[in-house]
This record gives C-alpha cells, structure tokens and sequence, in this order.
C-alpha cells in the first residue's frame, strides 16, 4: 500500500516526515460483533418501519421526535465531526466543542476519534488505493461498480482494520475532554436509542409511547441518517456534477443536499476540504453551514474558514 502524507490544507495537523502507518490492527472479535450490531439494528428496524407504519404505530410525537434526535445527531456530524473536528473549519469555544463530539456521538458512526482519523484518510487518499471507503477500487466494469458502491457505501464497515489514530488524529488523542468523550461512545449509544423512549412515554403517558419513541426516533432514524452519510460517501463520488477542480471523483448532489445539512456539495467541499460552507453556489442549501454562522455570531465560534471568492474562481473546472 502507498503511504502518503496529509495535506496541511486538509486537515488541522501536519504529518511527520516518515509518516506511521495507515492501519493500527484490527478490531477484537468483541468490537467487530459490536459494529455489526449497531450496524445491523437500526437497519432491521427501517425494514420493518413500512409494516409497523400501516395504519398504527407512528404518531405525530414519534414524527416529533425523530425530527429533533435527526437534527441534532445529523448536525453533530456534519458540523461537529466532519466540518470541526476533521477539517478545523473554525475554532470552537470549549463547551461548544464538547457539545459538538458528544452531538455527534448520538448519530451511532462511531466515537469521534475513530470517524475522524477514517475521514482524514479518506481525504488523505481519495479514490485510491488507502481510501477506505471508494467506489471505484475495484475497476470500472458493471460488476465492479457495483462492487464498489457496496464497498463505499456500508461495506467497508464490515472490515476489521482500524485507521491509525496516532498517524491522522493526535491533536483529537492529546485533547482530555474529546479522549473522554470518545470513552462514552457505547453509553451514547444507548442514550441515542433509549431517550426516545423515555421521551415518548412521558410525552403520552403510556408504554406504547415507550415502544414507537425507541421504534421510530431511535433505531428508524439511525438508520436513516446512516444511509444519508454513506450516500455521501458512495453516490457523492459516483454521480452528480463537477464545476470545481479536485484530484478525485467527487461530486455535487443535489438531491441530498438538505437531508445531509449541505454535505452533499461533495466536489465543492474536497475542492476546497477547510471551507466551512460547502453549498458554496447560488441556491445551493447548506444547513451546516448556517449553524456555524449562528455559533459565530453568537461569539461561540470563530476564525471561521468562509469560502473566498478568489479561491473559488480558481478552483472552477475549465
């Protein structure tokens, strides 16, 4: 496997010149089974969301709730891992940065360290061999596009090698309060599932409340935005338009762009990977984008990473 060194303008830290290695081992047999879980769970659960849906079991405080868990666990993603803690997009007051990793551990991808260390290698070998998550690795014929948009969108979670965090996330691995976080992972986890169903009960008095609230705000929408999240990472490197320059097959998709917060802007953001705001057109959407700028007018944020116009004509594909 090529080895390669992060750009500085794609993430917050720089590389040492002989560079550690891509891959730190392999999840134990207990970690794999509990990735499978957390995967296979919530994936059931929509399966069985249109039956369960047929004239019973969704009322308009599951819909309620589902829209608020989704909002906040969706925007810890996209604002907090993604745009904050992968690219230092802005500088965070501590108990917004705190807020942010625990906002997106509700999302159920992982602990902060381990989605951030994977996205920086995405970043660092996008669309190439130590890309973890490409579509196009295994060829261009039918069967391995196929292959590929398998492998990129769930497939690779299946595999038990674990990206080096000492080599794409030390700044994240120096910082006590994210390492503490990280630590809570599994009780998020838990949380994200079951405070729904407290929700619900309280909200309805009833254990039925209990049942849909677990049901539709818990295990249907992390399945959701599970698939909304890999969607970016398989159909956001398969279709969709090119206007900016990058070394990769990126692209723009409109279509996702406001259940992903703005993150389907795809070839926007890896043409210009530190930019906060990645709807960076006119009348394209980007939800993220203007909650950072709510958090840097309340003073919460700054140094904010805001598209320049110079930069951006630049970047325009001829």
């Amino acid at each position: 496997m090529r080895s390669s060194t992060i750009s500085a303008t794609l993430t917050p830290t720089r590389e040492p010149r002989t560079p550690k290695p891509i891959i730190s081992g392999q999840r134990s047999g207990a970690e794999h089974l509990t990735v499978k879980v957390f995967l296979l769970l919530p994936l059931l659960a929509l399966a069985a969301a249109i039956p369960f849906a047929w004239g019973w079991g969704l009322g308009w405080v599951d819909v309620g709730l589902a829209a608020g868990f989704y909002l906040v666990s969706s925007l810890g993603v996209t604002v907090g891992y993604h745009r904050y803690f992968t690219h230092g997009a802005f500088k965070a007051k501590r108990p917004l940065r705190i807020a942010l990793a625990l906002a997106g551990s509700l999302a159920s991808q992982g602990s902060v360290v381990a989605w951030v260390a994977d996205h920086r290698r995405h970043h660092a070998f996008s669309d190439r061999e130590g890309d973890p998550h490409s579509p196009w690795l295994f060829g261009t014929s039918p069967l391995a596009i196929a292959k590929g948009f398998w492998h990129s969108h769930m497939g690779w979670l299946f595999q038990r090698d674990k990206t080096n965090a000492e080599r794409f996330a030390p700044d994240l691995l120096s910082d006590k309060d994210i390492q503490l976080v990280d630590k809570l992972f599994v009780p998020m986890t838990v949380l994200t599932l079951g405070l729904p169903g407290l929700l619900g009960g309280l909200i309805t008095m009833s254990w039925w409340g209990v049942v849909t609230g677990i049901f539709w705000a818990g295990f249907v929408r992390v399945a959701f935005l599970h698939h909304i999240t890999w969607s970016v990472n398989s159909i956001c490197h398969m279709i969709g338009s090119r206007p900016f320059v990058s070394r990769d097959k990126a692209a723009n998709f409109w279509p996702l762009a406001i259940l992903s917060m703005g993150e389907s802007w795809h070839n926007s953001h890896h043409a210009d990977p530190t930019g906060a705001r990645h709807g960076v057109m006119r009348g394209q959407l980007d939800i993220s984008a203007r909650v950072i700028w709510i958090f840097e007018k309340l003073g919460w944020a700054w140094a904010v990473r805001w598209p320049r116009p110079e930069r951006l004509a630049a970047k325009l594909a001829a």
